[in-house]
């Protein structure tokens, strides 16, 4: 999931960028996708960044769980590219089964593309696992915020590679305007 929109006020470091309204908005109605397929995750690793803090924050209140989801705010996840996320998520413990991961671009987008369409980016791998081409090209031609990438495959986090997932969603939710 890529943080939802944020805002540039002046002399604020990027680490410490707020969200803007759009993404106060946005956030939200991410959670709301979440709740209404699949629930909670077994755990959420989580930007350090404020606007990726946020973000997690107003879209996991809107899950309906009564035990909070564990959440991990691990530095390596601001500005990694692809690889360095694949890395991360090789040490997620293996009774996770459901994570959530929420970042910045472009490593998110070049990590669902590693994963889905291997290290070359082709289609071919793409499509030995499931994805649609359309899937693909959609991340291809943008990662917006507020994205969720919907991936699955069978094995352990230590196992994961390139081209072993499947891409089976892309979602951009979007909240209503006027609504926070």
């Amino acid at each position: 999931m890529r943080h939802a929109k944020s805002a540039w006020p002046e002399g604020v470091a990027d680490h410490d960028r707020p969200l803007g309204p759009r993404g106060l908005r946005d956030a939200p109605a991410a959670g709301r996708f979440l709740a209404e397929h699949g629930g909670p995750p077994d755990l959420v690793l989580c930007s350090p960044a404020r606007r990726a803090r946020r973000t997690w924050e107003l879209a996991a209140a809107e899950l309906d769980s009564p035990v909070p989801t564990p959440t991990l705010h691990d530095p390596r996840l601001y500005g990694a590219d692809g690889a360095e996320l694949l890395d991360v998520l090789h040490g997620v413990p293996d009774e996770v089964a459901t994570l959530i991961l929420v970042g910045h671009n472009p490593g998110l987008e070049d990590l669902v593309l590693l994963l889905a369409a291997g290290d070359d980016g082709s289609d071919e791998v793409a499509r030995a696992v499931g994805t649609s081409e359309v899937a693909l090209d959609r991340v291809r031609t943008k990662f917006p915020t507020s994205a969720i990438a919907v991936l699955t495959w069978h094995g352990t986090w230590t196992d994961l590679r390139p081209g072993l997932a499947l891409l089976a969603d892309l979602v951009v939710p979007r909240g209503v305007r006027g609504s926070s």
